[in-house]
């Protein structure tokens, strides 16, 4: 089979197709990723803030798991039912990149709780955060880019607030990054704006 050659210009059409393609089934296959983790991750934050603040008894940071064992199984069944389609090559870029931030946060997570004493909260926002704006950026989507970077400033208040309130400031930097992000793609994605 013989690959045809693209000219300058065919390429970058190409890959502007592919980046409108991506977009559009984002905000068609809409935000349910997103308020998935989103709420998930702020609902588990909320628990342990509770848990920590009426015992006081460490063990329960172990609800963090919850994270991870919740979200996955409603992530696939998510994307099972969503929209299914030709995934392009940015399709599969984002994929990448949440692959390795999901990776690196349950292992950063997991060291943070069997190993060593890190600011866990503050280094999982910022990787979140880096996440969501690298995700926007790609697709070009400025609900996403803004509440990313806006995350990776609001992920230093986790240094600032000490004690369990710093659990308070995780869940919200949640709701900032993925839940109003994932409520305005759905909104698009229904009124096709």
């Amino acid at each position: 089979m013989e690959e045809k050659q693209f000219n300058e210009k065919e390429s970058l059409e190409l890959i502007s197709q592919m980046i409108r393609n991506t977009q559009q089934r984002i905000e068609k296959g809409n935000g349910m990723p997103f308020l998935v983790w989103g709420y998930t991750t702020v609902l588990v934050s909320l628990a342990v803030w509770f848990a920590l603040k009426t015992t006081g008894n460490y063990y329960w940071n172990y609800l963090w798991f919850l994270i991870p064992i919740i979200g996955f199984p409603l992530f696939m069944l998510t994307m099972r039912k969503s929209e299914k389609g030709v995934k392009t090559y940015i399709d599969r870029i984002i994929g990448y990149v949440w692959i390795v931030f999901g990776i690196g946060g349950v292992v950063i997570s997991a060291s943070a709780i069997f190993f060593w004493y890190i600011p866990i909260l503050f280094i999982v926002a910022l990787m979140m955060g880096s996440g969501t704006a690298i995700t926007g950026l790609i697709i070009k989507f400025k609900p996403l880019i803004f509440s990313g970077f806006a995350c990776i400033f609001l992920s230093f208040l986790c240094l600032i607030i000490k004690g369990y309130e710093s659990i308070l400031v995780f869940a919200l930097i949640f709701l900032v990054m993925m839940i109003i992000p994932g409520h305005i793609l759905n909104w698009k994605g229904k009124k096709n704006v």
